[in-house]
C-alpha cells in the first residue's frame, strides 16, 4: 500500500498491511505538513537463523512500533529519541516499511533456545 504525503490525514487513520507471514496494523495521521506518526503492531511470524548454530527456526512476532515518518531529510528541533524514517519522493509505502522491519528482525543477533540451554558445543577446525 502507498500513499502520497500531502494525502495523509490529520485524523488517525487506521491500516493494515500483510507481507509473508507478518502483518502490520495500525493507525498513521500527520502531525504536521513534513511529519506523519505511525502507531502499529507488528504481528506474525518469520524465520530467522541462530547466530551460533547456524539453524533456522521461527519466532513469533508481537512488537509495538511508533515511528515518526518525514518528507524528506529530518531536521530535529529537540533532543527527542523518536524514531524518524526519512520518505524519498513524498510517497509513504508501507510495503517498504514492513520489508524494512523484517530484514532488520532477521538480521539481529539471535541465540535459539538449544543453543541459550548450552546444548551446543561449538567445534573448531
Amino acid at each position: 500500500m502507498k500513499i502520497e504525503f500531502k494525502k495523509v490525514p490529520t485524523t488517525p487513520k487506521e491500516f493494515i498491511n500483510e507481507f509473508s507471514s507478518v502483518k502490520i496494523e495500525g493507525t498513521f495521521c500527520k502531525m504536521s505538513p513534513s511529519l506523519v506518526k505511525i502507531e502499529a503492531k507488528l504481528i506474525g511470524e518469520i524465520p530467522i537463523v541462530c547466530s551460533r548454530c547456524g539453524e533456522e527456526h521461527s519466532i513469533s512476532l508481537n512488537d509495538e512500533l511508533n515511528f515518526l515518518l518525514s518528507d524528506g531529510i529530518y531536521k530535529s528541533n529537540s533532543d527527542s529519541d523518536e524514531l524518524v524514517i526519512e520518505v524519498e519522493e513524498s510517497l509513504i509505502d508501507f510495503d517498504e516499511i514492513l520489508e524494512s522491519e523484517i530484514s532488520s528482525i532477521q538480521s539481529d543477533y539471535y541465540i535459539c533456545q538449544k543453543c541459550e540451554d548450552g546444548d551446543f558445543v561449538e567445534k573448531e577446525y
